[in-house]
C-alpha cells in the first residue's frame, strides 16, 4: 500500500520554540507537575487535547469573513442550524460557546438529587456537570473496554446487560437520560458500533428513557463503523452519521473536535418542550438563541467544518495517522491501548510504570516524564482525573490509568509523530527512574485542571 499522505497543503505556519531538558525541569517544577499550568510557548509538541487546537481550512477562514454579527436572526445562525439539522435530522438546534455549556444547560434542567445518568463512559466535564446538579453519573463500559492491551473492534460499546440491570435497580423514573459518547474518549478513543447504539436505544425506549449522543467525534466514529462493521463498507460517511443520529433523541457536541473549530458547541434534539426549557436557560447563561455565546464568524466556521470532517480522504488519513503511531509503540513493546483509537494514542500508565502504585498517580508521573524528556505535553486520564475519596480520605482509583496523547487535526506532520514515538520509547526504556507524585493542592471538582503535585523521593 502506498504511503497515506496528508490530504492538504500547508498555507500558513507558526513557530515551535525549542527549549532544553534543563529548562524543562524548572518549567515543570514551577507548574507543580501539572501540564495545564505550563505556558504553551514552553511546549514543543502539544498533545494535551484535540479540543479547539485543530487547523482550520482556507474555506473556513473565508467563511468567517461572511460572519454576520447581528444580535438576533443572523444568517450565520440559519446556515449553522441547517447544517446540523441535515447531519442529525434533529429539528431543534441550540448553539453554545462550547460543549460543556451545552452539558451545563441540559443537566441543570434534567439533573438533581436522586437522579442518575447512564453512559458507556462519561468524560470529565460531563460527569462534573452531572454531579454539580446533585445527580450521579454511572459508566457501563463493555468488558472489552476494560482491558487496554486486548484488541477488539468496538471497545467503546455500552454493556447492554449492565444497562438493563442498572435501569431496573435505579428505576426508570430516576434516570432522565442515557448518554453514549462517540468515540469513547475516557475509554481510549474507542468507537461504538451502530448495533450497540441501536440496541441501547431499544432498551431505553422500552423504559421511556431518552437516549442522547455525545457527538464530539461523530465523524471519526462513523468512519470506524464503515471500516469495521458488517454492512457499512460501501456506505458514505454522511449516510452512516445520519443513521447513527437517527437512534438518538438528542445530542450534545463540542464543535472544537470534529468541526475543526477553535470554539463552539451545540445542543440538538427532537423534544420541542425540552428545547424550549434549554433555550430559556441559554438566554440567561449564554446569549440569544441565534448566537448562543458565539460570534457569527464562529457559527460559519462550525457549519463549514461539520461538512469538511466527513470527507473520507481526510478521515482515512486521520485514523491511519493515529494507527501509525500506535503500531510504532507496540513494535517497541510500549503498553498502549489497542487497537488504535480515533483521535489519540493512549498509553497504559499502570503497565508502563508498574513500579508506581496508583495512589502515587503513575499517569501523571508519565505525563511529566514525557515533557521533561521531549517537551511533549499530554494529559492523564486516570486516578488524578477520575479518582475519588472514601469516607476515610483513601483514594478510590480509576479503573484505568491512561495517558492520552491527543493529536490536533491537520496540525502536525509525520516527522512530528515520529519524534513523539522516539520520545515515548526512550522514556519507556528508562522508566524505572521515574518516581510517583503526591497532591499538595486540589479543587473539589475537576481537580486535574488546577491541582498542584510534588514528586515522591
Amino acid at each position: 500500500m502506498k504511503t497515506i499522505i496528508e490530504p492538504f497543503r500547508i498555507k500558513s505556519v507558526e513557530p515551535i520554540y525549542f527549549n532544553t531538558p534543563e529548562e524543562r525541569i524548572v518549567i515543570l517544577e514551577k507548574a507543580f507537575y501539572n501540564p495545564f499550568l505550563i505556558h504553551s510557548t514552553d511546549v514543543l509538541i502539544d498533545l494535551l487535547t484535540d479540543s479547539g487546537t485543530s487547523a482550520m481550512s482556507s474555506n473556513q477562514w473565508a467563511g468567517m469573513m461572511q460572519g454576520d454579527e447581528s444580535y438576533a436572526g443572523s444568517p450565520s445562525f440559519f446556515r449553522f442550524e441547517a447544517t446540523i439539522q441535515e447531519i442529525t435530522g434533529m429539528p431543534w438546534v441550540i448553539p453554545t460557546h462550547q460543549g460543556r455549556a451545552a452539558e451545563k444547560i441540559l443537566f441543570s434542567i434534567l439533573g438533581g438529587k436522586g437522579k442518575c445518568f447512564l453512559s458507556n463512559t462519561l468524560f470529565d466535564t460531563t460527569r462534573a456537570n452531572i454531579e454539580f446538579s446533585g445527580a450521579e453519573g454511572i459508566d457501563l463500559i463493555c468488558e472489552e473496554g476494560k482491558h487496554p492491551s486486548v484488541p477488539a473492534p468496538f471497545k467503546g460499546n455500552m454493556d447492554l446487560g449492565a444497562l438493563k440491570k442498572t435501569i431496573l435497580e435505579k428505576g426508570p423514573a430516576n434516570i432522565p437520560l442515557c448518554i453514549i459518547t462517540v468515540t469513547n474518549n475516557s475509554g481510549g478513543g474507542q468507537p461504538v458500533s451502530m448495533q450497540n447504539i441501536k440496541e441501547a436505544k431499544k432498551i431505553c425506549a422500552e423504559h421511556g428513557i431518552p437516549l442522547f449522543i455525545d457527538a464530539c467525534r461523530f465523524a471519526e466514529n462513523s468512519y470506524f463503523i464503515k471500516l469495521r462493521e458488517e454492512g457499512y463498507r460501501n456506505k458514505p460517511v454522511p449516510e452512516i452519521a445520519r443513521e447513527l443520529f437517527s437512534y438518538a433523541d438528542g445530542c450534545t457536541m463540542s464543535a472544537k473536535k470534529d468541526a475543526f473549530a477553535n470554539i463552539g458547541g451545540f445542543l440538538a434534539m427532537h423534544d420541542g418542550e425540552l428545547a424550549r426549557k434549554c433555550r430559556n436557560l441559554l438566554v440567561i447563561t449564554e446569549g440569544f438563541p441565534t448566537y448562543g455565546g458565539l460570534a457569527g464568524r464562529d457559527l460559519e466556521a462550525i457549519s463549514i467544518g461539520l461538512k469538511e470532517v466527513m470527507d473520507e480522504n481526510y478521515l482515512q488519513y486521520r485514523i491511519r495517522s493515529i494507527e501509525y503511531l500506535t503500531n510504532k509503540l507496540i513494535e517497541a513493546g510500549v503498553p498502549v491501548m489497542q487497537p488504535a483509537g480515533g483521535h489519540a494514542v493512549y498509553l497504559d500508565a499502570k503497565k508502563f510504570l508498574s513500579h508506581i502504585p496508583v495512589e502515587q498517580y503513575p499517569g501523571q508521573a508519565l505525563v511529566g516524564a514525557l515533557y521533561l524528556h521531549g517537551g511533549i505535553r499530554s494529559v492523564e486520564i486516570g486516578s488524578l482525573m477520575f479518582g475519588k475519596y472514601d469516607e476515610n480520605k483513601n483514594l478510590i482509583p480509576s479503573p484505568l490509568e491512561l495517558v492520552r496523547l491527543a493529536i490536533p487535526r491537520r496540525v502536525y506532520t509525520q516527522s512530528h509523530i515520529d519524534y513523539v514515538a522516539e520520545v515515548i520509547i526512550e522514556v519507556f526504556n528508562s522508566r524505572e527512574q521515574i518516581n510517583g507524585l503526591r497532591i499538595i493542592e486540589e479543587a473539589p471538582m475537576l481537580r486535574h485542571f488546577t491541582a498542584k503535585l510534588k514528586p515522591i523521593q
